[in-house]
């Protein structure tokens, strides 16, 4: 019933006016090639993302939802479709821009401090060197790390090093900010006080988030938009709207009877992805 009432009490939401989109993803399509095969990653992915929203996009393990953020990103060329920042066509990565991975090891150097990491962006950019000190320091100051400015990464926990690397994509003062799983590597606790810390940052600099996650229930926590994807190969399955509260906590809003609902509901469609592409599975 849960899942039931979900879904009656929604429909997929209108598209933004033109002057509203900050993204826009249209036809999208991504097949990998080999000498023996192709593989159809990515069918067909159409979506705008309005300025200032933050939507997260679920889906079924192998749904490409890497491969779609890496194409949306410039970092991967799409085999047809468009990907456009603004109204210009990203054809790599675009200035406007800024992308935090799951795997924030490999993501900061070692050898320098929080502070130069952050800093290393600013560099190639028409800033005084004030200026980029300014810049580092706000950044550090909103994920909370201003006392940790001289340290190393790898003298900080996974969570801190997660921060460093989300500082150093808001510093760059991005249109769009893309997250590839950013939480999946700390533990549950770390992982719920960063997903507050994204939305604190959301609220406070109007940023466009686009949150790609396996989590079901990070996705309608974070959310005021869910982008569910079908199994390979890869379309949008269905666009939910998220009708929480604007101001959320980990406990009072996990506990309401609606977000059982529409995690619930979630949960169906992805189980539903998962039945549909089986039978294509087995036959490879």
């Amino acid at each position: 019933m849960a899942a039931e009432s979900a879904t009656t009490a929604m429909s997929n939401p209108e598209p933004a006016a033109d002057g509203d989109v900050i993204l826009r993803v249209d036809g999208l399509k991504k097949t990998y090639a080999t000498k023996d095969r192709s593989v159809e990653a990515v069918r067909d992915l159409t979506f705008d993302l309005p300025r200032g929203q933050l939507a997260c996009i679920v889906g079924p393990s192998g749904a490409g939802k890497t491969t779609l953020l890496r194409c949306i990103g410039g970092l991967l060329e799409p085999t047809a479709g468009s990907v456009t920042l603004d109204g210009t066509t990203v054809t790599g990565p675009p200035r406007g821009m800024a992308v935090v991975f799951q795997d924030y090891g490999r993501s900061l150097f070692a050898w320098m401090t929080v502070r130069q990491n952050v800093e290393l962006p600013l560099r190639n950019q028409d800033m005084s060197k004030a200026d980029r000190a300014r810049v580092v320091e706000e950044s550090l100051a909103a994920v909370g790390l201003e006392h940790a400015v001289e340290s190393y990464p790898w003298q900080l926990s996974g969570g801190m090093q997660q921060r460093v690397a989300i500082a150093r994509a808001i510093a760059f003062d991005p249109q769009v900010l893309l997250m590839d799983e950013p939480f999946a590597a700390v533990d549950a606790q770390t992982r719920a006080d960063l997903e507050d810390l994204i939305r604190d940052i959301w609220k406070r600099t109007g940023v466009t988030i686009l949150f790609v996650t396996h989590d079901i229930d990070e996705s309608v926590y974070l959310g005021d938009r869910v982008l569910i994807l079908s199994g390979s190969p890869t379309v949008v399955q269905e666009d939910l709207p998220i009708d929480l509260p604007e101001e959320r906590d980990q406990l009072t809003t996990r506990s309401m009877p609606r977000f059982a609902e529409l995690r619930g509901h979630v949960y169906e469609q992805i189980q539903r992805a998962k039945q549909e592409s089986a039978p294509a599975d087995a036959d490879k």
